[in-house]
């Protein structure tokens, strides 16, 4: 059977029944990046043992923003496991969201329990969860009744301004939820450095008393396959959940330093992608991917400014071409 988060049974993936390398690595969630083309990319060159979608508010799924948020949730069945997440503050929503994923054929559904965006937090979504622990229980267990059997994670922080992981993280465990991944930081570091992963070992104690079948992911800060294999040994975790690493690096999953052919191959590859995706009027959000893979190079600068300048993928392929005629 296929590594995945489904089939599972009362909630929980069957990793634990099947003879899985550890660590698992999955793909973070992260606005306005993480989309399709975004994944498409790592299918190609280096796929995680699973992937998450952007966050999606449940507030939206239900409002006129609907179409939108039903957009971001659009999946290839190319991508599994994949995981929907979702953040909100109303436990009805996100019932009604976990039914709505389920349909789409989404093989777990993870609860954003972790972005400190002051926007997102004036909801009283997102971090502004650590604030609340009824709610935030209520909202687990909203989203397990509407998810039926498929597993409902969550991902959060250790804390709000200080470390509160015996509080807070204690809460979340006794909801047993199939994931937890834990940002190893506070809300209000938001991601400075650095990410405190020493903390994973007493996060590891909790769980393995109050929810030992909750697998434990680690995420914050980390820069390579390498990296991640070794802080998931060194911590006992059972995965790793990497994020802004994968910007401009579709390579990540496989340990693999391309060079610079591969490189520029992966800009056309990538625009090709994001155009049979999306509507031109979309262009402007893949130039934020051109910006990271034209880095670290000689004329990465020079690169970086003529892709910004591009419009369509045509452009995009002369741009290409013009800089490796002029490296010659």
């Amino acid at each position: 059977m296929e590594m995945g988060l489904c089939p599972a049974k009362d909630g929980i993936p069957l990793w634990r029944e099947k003879k899985l390398k550890r660590p698992i690595m999955v793909q973070a969630p992260m606005s306005g990046v993480s989309d399709e083309a975004f994944r498409l990319m790592l299918l190609k060159y280096g796929a995680p043992d699973a992937f998450w979608t952007e966050f999606v508010s449940v507030d939206g799924l239900f409002s006129r923003g609907k179409d939108y948020c039903l957009g971001v949730l659009k999946h290839s069945n190319k991508l599994k496991p994949i995981v929907a997440q979702f953040f909100g503050s109303v436990p009805e929503n996100f019932e009604k969201a976990a039914k709505m994923a389920k349909e789409l054929g989404f093989d777990g559904i993870d609860i954003n329990m972790g972005c400190p965006d002051r926007n997102i937090g004036k909801t009283g979504a997102g971090a502004d969860l650590i604030k609340n622990p009824k709610l935030a229980v209520e909202i687990i267990r909203a989203t397990k009744r509407g998810a039926g059997k498929i597993p409902v994670s969550v991902k959060t922080r250790i804390g709000y301004k200080k470390n509160e992981i015996k509080e807070w993280i204690s809460v979340i465990l006794k909801e047993k939820p199939a994931v937890l991944t834990v940002h190893f930081r506070t809300k209000e570091q938001m991601y400075a450095p650095p990410a405190n992963w020493e903390l994973a070992k007493e996060i590891i104690k909790i769980r393995d008393k109050i929810s030992s079948e909750t697998l434990i992911f680690g995420n914050g800060d980390v820069v390579s396959l390498a990296q991640a294999e070794e802080l998931a040994k060194k911590y006992n975790l059972d995965g790793i959940m990497v994020g802004r690493a994968l910007l401009g690096n579709p390579w990540f999953f496989y340990g693999k330093e391309p060079d610079l052919k591969e490189r520029l191959s992966a800009i056309v590859e990538h625009a090709k992608i994001f155009n049979n995706l999306y509507n031109k009027k979309s262009w402007d959000r893949l130039k934020k991917h051109f910006h990271s893979y034209a880095k670290n190079f000689r004329g990465s600068k020079e690169l970086r400014e003529s892709l910004m300048k591009t419009k369509n993928v045509e452009d995009v392929k002369k741009v290409i071409v013009d800089f490796l005629s002029n490296l010659c």
